[in-house]
């Protein structure tokens, strides 16, 4: 069993296949899925999910992973943030299968909003986890060494969450981890290039582990080039346990138990 800790079932190129998506993940034996959100659209988009797909289920006697959420503001959206938007994020973290704040964070990359306003929109998703207890999801391109000064300076030792699609080499896994934060590693894993990330995969405490799939993007060398979906999450389970010299299940146990754990979820 496997957990996706980290996908966007409601980007529309999975919404318009979703029964087939989820039929798949079923066959494929994840325990549960989180999709995150990016805008206050997509975040009132997976809330909506979330209530929608166990009735979904009921009715149709489908075997589908379990769905949880997550409600933010990606960096690329930062200039919509305001007051009514963190308000609006706050209720719907109240949703009984809304797991945690983001996905939010930097993204010196594309550069989509200003820089002041990605730094702003960040430290106020760190502030909203910790107040209402939630771990929180980051999301760091080109941008580590400015990510984690803000969750040093904002999160006072006391922050949950996930580096999700981690991205840096060793020494930002290791001033990650010494945050109190867990790291979530994506389809890039099975890349034959992707040499610093097959390190950290190897060297990060596999109970700080968690597994992602980031679907629709980052399809695993499998099947690059075409819609990334959860069921392909264990081919990046696989790749991880490769890398380690262990065996699949130890690395899909350790995962699942600590996104469960984390995120406080069952499967």
């Amino acid at each position: 069993m496997l957990i996706d800790s980290h996908a966007h079932l409601t980007d529309r190129k999975l919404m318009s296949d979703l029964r087939n998506v989820l039929d798949r993940a079923g066959e494929a034996e994840l325990g549960a899925i989180v999709t995150v959100g990016a805008d206050p659209a997509d975040s009132r988009a997976v809330a909506r999910l979330v209530e929608e797909v166990p009735r979904k289920q009921a009715e149709g006697g489908h075997d589908w992973p379990f769905v949880y959420g997550a409600i933010g503001v990606h960096p690329h959206d930062a200039k919509v943030m305001s007051d009514d938007v963190l308000a609006e994020l706050a209720d719907l973290a109240a949703g009984e299968r809304i797991v945690a704040i983001g996905e939010c964070g930097l993204d010196f990359y594309r550069d989509l909003s200003p820089r002041d306003q990605q730094e702003v929109a960040f430290a106020q998703q760190i502030q909203l986890a910790l107040e209402l207890d939630l771990p929180l999801v980051v999301h760091s391109r080109d941008a580590h060494e400015q990510t984690l000064a803000i969750l040093e300076r904002e999160g006072g030792g006391k922050l949950r969450g996930i580096m999700h699609c981690f991205s840096g080499d060793m020494k930002i896994a290791e001033r990650t981890l010494a945050l109190g934060m867990h790291i979530s590693i994506a389809g890039p894993v099975t890349y034959p290039n992707a040499r610093a990330l097959a390190e950290v995969a190897t060297q990060v405490p596999l109970d700080r582990l968690l597994v992602e799939t980031d679907c629709p993007y980052l399809t695993p060398q499998r099947y690059r080039g075409k819609r990334n979906e959860p069921a392909y999450v264990m081919y990046v389970a696989e790749a991880i346990a490769e890398l380690r010299g262990v065996s699949f299940d130890e690395v899909a146990r350790a995962t699942t138990q600590n996104a469960a754990e984390l995120l406080g979820i069952s499967v």
